[in-house]
């Protein structure tokens, strides 16, 4: 009997016993391919260090609802702020001292999943460092503030140098971003009554404070770092946090995530200071 053969257009003949194994396999595959993806959740990718964005997509329980507030405000809504007002449940996540090579990827990541806007406190050497980190923070929606260039205590500073460092910081921005910042957080939060004053008449820049503090800055622990923002925030609050530290940005899903499931929704500082103008 001479061989058999088969054409390339011609379906190859399967065992009964292969046609019961392949819809397992097929589903064994589906399986652990599922499992691959949610197993990193909320990891960085290869290529977060270059400000491109994870290619998992994680499963939150919950996102934020798309908020149409106004993001612009005027001069006179005031010189110093450490949270909007308190009837509506709005609330602005801030993160100081970035933009960090593994952490503001991997952070700029969890707030995508959850359509969370947050607003950053960049310091300008760190924007030179790192512009496309800064491009990708604004094109994901984020607000960009100034947090001076080189993070240096305000109270121990002349006046000319604190003005050093807020137009250089603004200048790195500007040059990375092609956005102008529109607030400032002193570094510590330390800045006298005048160095506001200043700031304000210079730049038109309002000083943010917060209203809820986790002391990251001290790692204290995922879970800590978690239950202080989730026991102190309010209505209105303005919650500082840190991108610059790895375990701050590990308790971020379970933060933001008990956030959302209490009901609170995430705008950012400029869309608080103009409904707080609008309630005028």
């Amino acid at each position: 009997m001479g061989a058999i053969s088969f054409s390339s257009s011609e379906p190859l003949p399967m065992s009964p016993r292969y046609l019961i194994l392949l819809p397992a396999a097929v589903l064994i595959a589906f399986t652990s391919s599922c499992t691959s993806i949610d197993s990193k959740d909320e990891k960085p990718s290869t290529l977060a260090n270059n400000g491109y964005r994870s290619p998992y997509h994680a499963w939150p329980s919950a996102r934020n609802p798309n908020v149409s507030l106004s993001s612009r405000f005027p001069n006179s809504i005031g010189i110093t702020h450490s949270r909007g007002l308190g009837h509506q449940p709005y609330i602005a996540m801030t993160f100081d001292d970035g933009p960090h090579a593994s952490n503001t990827p991997r952070l700029l990541d969890i707030l995508r999943r959850r359509n969370i806007k947050a607003t950053f406190y960049v310091i300008g050497k760190n924007v030179d460092i790192y512009p496309h980190l800064t491009r990708r923070i604004v094109a994901e929606g984020h607000e960009i503030g100034n947090h001076t260039y080189t993070h240096r205590n305000l109270k121990t500073l002349s006046d000319a140098q604190v003005l050093t460092e807020m137009s250089r910081t603004r200048s790195s921005i500007v040059n990375a971003t092609g956005v102008q910042p529109r607030t400032m957080r002193p570094p510590y939060g330390a800045i006298y009554q005048r160095q506001r004053e200043l700031i304000m008449d210079r730049f038109g820049y309002p000083t943010i404070m917060w209203a809820v503090d986790p002391r990251d800055w001290q790692r204290p622990g995922v879970s800590v770092v978690k239950n202080r923002i989730l026991t102190r925030t309010t209505n209105g609050s303005i919650v500082l946090a840190h991108d610059l530290h790895a375990p701050t940005v590990d308790a971020m899903p379970g933060t933001l995530d008990g956030l959302l499931a209490k009901g609170f929704k995430f705008v950012t500082v400029s869309q608080l200071l103009s409904q707080k103008a609008q309630s005028r």
